[in-house]
């Protein structure tokens, strides 16, 4: 009676411990999932149409970023800098080579061909770009928190 009552215990547990590994690979992919549209499409899309509002709500309150111009900037800078028509982009391709989920933290590295605009020092041309970005889940959404970026030469 004790075996059949420790084997039961053991199979419950055993389930459990099966159902909370099934639903963790299940967050991830669904986690990897959301960055993935956020980032691939959503601030792509939003740099293409030179939409700050848009940009906003993508990016944490205290998101900052070293972007290609070699300068560390805030949030508010880089929606300034969009506002004002420096920063813009005529086309915009983004690859993500490698994210992963570290609970509710993902990182994110690529490569970005881009046509820069407005007036951009380098308007007109196309440069290859290399990046990395973090977010987290803040709020119960996603955000972009930092983000680095540099020209390839």
């Amino acid at each position: 009676m004790k075996t059949t009552f420790l084997c039961a215990i053991i199979l419950v547990l055993g389930g459990i411990a099966a159902i909370c590994v099934y639903a963790r690979a299940e967050n991830q992919q669904s986690a990897e999932a959301d960055v993935r549209g956020l980032s691939d499409e959503e601030e792509v899309r939003a740099f293409l149409n030179t939409d700050p509002k848009a940009m906003a709500q993508i990016w944490s309150d205290d998101f900052v970023v070293t972007n290609p111009l070699n300068k560390f900037v805030t949030k508010t800078q880089v929606l300034e800098m969009v506002n004002s028509g420096f920063l813009a982009m005529t086309a915009y391709d983004r690859k993500i080579e490698y994210l992963h989920v570290y609970g509710d933290t993902v990182i994110g590295i690529g490569s970005e061909t881009v046509v820069w605009g407005g007036k951009m020092p380098n308007a007109g041309k196309t440069e290859h770009l290399r990046f990395t970005s973090i977010w987290r889940r803040q709020r119960g959404r996603w955000q972009e928190v930092a983000r680095h970026a540099n020209i390839v030469h």
